[in-house]
Order: structure tokens, then sequence, then C-alpha cells
């Protein structure tokens, strides 16, 4: 019961950014002893800092380094990855985001004829190196080694002169009240653009995103037309989902059931 009012918190804390104690004690019918110790929790976690009568979200967050996100839910991103492949066509021009779930989607592409990939994700790139049937177009930029990304002005410019059939966006979380985000302002524009110029956009998520909010939002839950990710979400958004034709696929087959 804590645990799911203190999520409740923090989803209130990045709605409004900054916030006083007062209003959270308003808002969700509790003492200034009790909210602030679920205060502290959230402190602790490093998604919130304090300031003089409230608190406001942490901008300085530190993203984990991409070996340690590629380690962490491996197994649930492999299985993502994978079933992202069942949508990719012989011939089809995709984009491939930055981030340790859409890596895993090259290693299922080398039986798929005449496939282009856009991609701003070095892993990726690197991946697609040995198959001959995978055209790369990297985007230009700085290599990020956190995200082991390539970002800058350019790249978004450089997608948003393509058309592309479909793209395969990662994000750091997903939530109704703010739509997709992500902690990266430099990786912004690219899944923007990304998102703009696909004539189909799928969504990888794990179970671990749902309810998150980050810095930045690219765009809208609706704006996808379809989200693969590893178990059953909340009914709020499989009710979302249904409302505006939004595909949900669940990659591992333990959790279909």
């Amino acid at each position: 019961m804590r645990s799911k009012r203190i999520d409740l918190i923090e989803q209130y804390i990045y709605k409004y950014k900054t916030i006083s104690l007062d209003k959270l004690c308003e808002e969700f019918k509790m003492s200034k002893n009790t909210i602030r110790r679920d205060i502290d929790v959230l402190v602790n976690k490093g998604v919130i800092k304090k300031v003089y009568g409230g608190v406001t979200i942490n901008t300085n967050k530190e993203l984990l380094s991409f070996e340690e996100r590629t380690i962490k839910n491996n197994f649930a991103k492999s299985s993502i990855a994978q079933e992202c492949a069942q949508f990719v066509e012989d011939g089809d021009c995709i984009f491939i985001d930055s981030g340790t779930t859409t890596l895993n989607i090259v290693e299922y592409l080398k039986d798929k004829k005449n496939i282009t990939i856009f991609t701003n994700n070095l892993n990726a790139i690197v991946q697609a190196i040995p198959y001959e049937n995978i055209e790369i177009i990297c985007l230009s930029g700085k290599l990020s080694r956190k995200t082991s990304s390539f970002t800058g002005l350019n790249a978004s410019d450089v997608l948003s002169t393509y058309n592309l059939n479909k793209s395969f966006i990662a994000c750091t979380g997903i939530s109704l009240e703010n739509g997709v985000t992500n902690t990266s302002p430099d990786e912004y524009k690219i899944k923007k653009a990304a998102v703009a110029k696909s004539s189909k956009c799928f969504l990888l998520v794990d179970s671990s995103k749902f309810d998150v909010v980050s810095l930045m939002t690219f765009c809208d839950i609706k704006d996808l037309d379809c989200i693969i990710t590893d178990t059953y979400p909340p009914k709020k958004y499989i009710d979302y989902f249904n409302n505006y034709n939004i595909e949900l696929v669940i990659a591992n087959e333990e959790n279909k059931k």
C-alpha cells in the first residue's frame, strides 16, 4: 500500500516539476510527517531532491551506463526485440533507436531481404556489419558513451529527410498523464523525428517503465501504432490502447496466459 502511494507521489511530482509539502499534504490527505517519510524514500532513489518548503525533480539524476542497462531486464528485452523482428518485412526502411532493448533487434533481421536501417545506435551498427542484407545509414553526431549513441543537431535533420516504413523506439518511461518520455535532451529530437517520419511506430518498453515519467515527452501514446512489452500492463493502459486502436503485443509467452 505504501509503495503504491509513493509511486503516486512520484508521478505527481514529475507532473508538476516542483511542488510544496503543503500541496502534497492536501493532495494525498496526509500529515507532513508522513509525507516527509515518503519523500525521503524518493530522495534516496535519486528521483527528486528537496528544496525550501517542498521538492523538485532531480534533473541531474545520472543515467546508468550502457553496460549496466544492457544487463538489466535482459531476458525481457531480448524477447521484445525478437517480437519486433516479426513486423519487419523484406525491403523495409526502418529506424532503430538508441538503447539496450532496440539493440537486440538486429540479430533477428539476418534472414530478411534488402533491409535498410537508420540508426544512431553504435552497437546496432556494429552488430549489423556482418549482414550484407542490411544497409546501414548512420545518423551523424557526437558519440555519447553513456548511451552508446550518436547525438547532435544534425542527426534529427538527417532523419527528417527520409520516409520510413517503421520505427522501433525505446523510452525511459511511459504514463497516461505525460505520454512517452526520455531522460536525454540530446536524443529528444531524434525520437520525435522518427515518430513523425514513420508510417508505423513501435514502442519497445519492458514492464518496469510503465507509470514512470522522465524529463522530456517526445510523443503522445496515441501517436504509436504498436506497443511491445514483456507482460500485461495495468488495465488503464489496455483500455487506452483499445480506445486509440493501438496494438498491444506481449513478447514473453509465459506472461500471455
